[in-house]
């Protein structure tokens, strides 16, 4: 009886657990699981624009970039990065319960945070790393820069930044030319976290620690992708785990050289996070995400022809970063394509893709 008792006492602490912490997704469906799941090629139905700049007296933002997204707490969550008219570079953070709120949504200056400051800082990644039960969001300070919260909620309660290396890996340095260091993502799997990043010179890195030493012991950086034009690897790289396998994804975004030069998606899978990534959509004739192959829904305007650094809705929060390849939908950067002039004063906005033609 007493053995009895223990038991389900450690039951319902288990239940509770799940029940007051985020915890590793599990993806629905019965072909979640399979690699093949994902179509040779895509298409994609569009939203309208979303979220859109709210600039204030002391923040004339002009585009809103770079999103990551999670919902937690029956909310969505979107961190981005913003860019105002003196061509400063800051996050901001909005949340809503619904996407149809989304554009209502106040939005909240990161720089407003002591913690954070009136610094650069772009290109945010936020996940609840598990091991520690502790939030972390992954951005550029220049450096891969990382800060941690119990609360992602409050935009108030980030860490000062801490920096992943002391030193730029050689590799990088050697590899990089005119390009720059950049756009900097973190995956684990139940070993290893790894890091992956571009230079805007057709080079892909990964770096390496293991999950016990993570944020620290990065190392064994390696090109995993590589182009001779530039443009063909360009930015913005994101990885994720296909359902519960062992199956993983990667997307870079490319400038389209061969045609337009708008900004979109090519695809590649590997069998595991530190193994050799396989052409999936890689080419402007076959993107992963293109305008050729995106369409917009009832009464949407083709409201941009560029589809640009983003991430994909996750089946959870925890440091795997699993989606379901069933239900593929991807939050994205895009603009107005008459829009030209200084890159910084762009005015860039969010926008959700869902795909139309799973082949599950």
């Amino acid at each position: 009886m007493r053995t009895l008792i223990s038991g389900l006492v450690l039951i319902l602490l288990a239940f509770g657990a799940v029940a007051v912490s985020p915890d590793r997704a599990v993806a629905g469906g019965s072909g979640a699981d399979r690699a093949d799941s994902l179509p040779g090629s895509f298409t994609w139905s569009s939203s309208g624009p979303l979220i859109a700049p709210k600039p204030d007296a002391g923040h004339p933002i002009v585009s809103v970039k770079d999103p990551t997204v999670f919902r937690y707490d029956n909310r969505w969550h979107v961190y981005m990065t913003t860019a105002d008219t003196s061509g400063r570079w800051s996050l901001a953070r909005t949340s809503f319960a619904d996407w149809s709120q989304a554009a209502a949504a106040p939005q909240t200056f990161l720089d407003t945070n002591p913690n954070i400051g009136n610094r650069y800082v772009a290109a945010p990644q936020v996940f609840y790393f598990a091991p520690q039960k502790k939030w972390y969001m992954v951005y550029q300070t220049g450096p891969p820069s990382f800060s941690t919260t119990d609360d992602p909620a409050n935009p108030a309660s980030w860490s000062a930044p801490r920096n992943f290396f002391d030193a730029e890996p050689p590799i990088v340095t050697e590899n990089k030319g005119q390009g720059g260091w950049l756009d900097f993502w973190v995956i684990c799997d139940d070993t290893d976290c790894y890091l992956f990043s571009s230079d805007g010179n057709g080079h892909q890195y990964r770096s390496r620690t293991t999950v016990a030493e993570f944020p620290n012991g990065f190392g064994d950086t390696t090109i995993v992708l590589s182009e001779p034009n530039r443009f063909d690897l360009f930015e913005a790289s994101n990885v994720y785990r296909l359902g519960a396998g062992g199956t993983y994804l990667m997307l870079v975004e490319a400038l389209a050289t061969r045609s337009d030069w708008r900004r979109y998606f090519r695809a590649w899978t590997a069998d595991s996070l530190g193994g050799a990534w396989q052409p999936l959509a890689e080419t402007e004739a076959n993107p992963f995400i293109r305008s050729a192959n995106v369409t917009f829904g009832p009464g949407q305007s083709a409201w941009t022809t560029d589809f640009s650094h983003g991430e994909m809705i996750r089946d959870g929060v925890d440091q795997t970063l699993t989606i379901n390849p069933c239900r593929l939908q991807y939050l994205y950067q895009g603009m107005d394509p008459a829009a030209g002039g200084d890159y910084s004063q762009l005015p860039w906005r969010l926008g959700l893709l869902t795909q139309t033609n799973s082949s599950c």
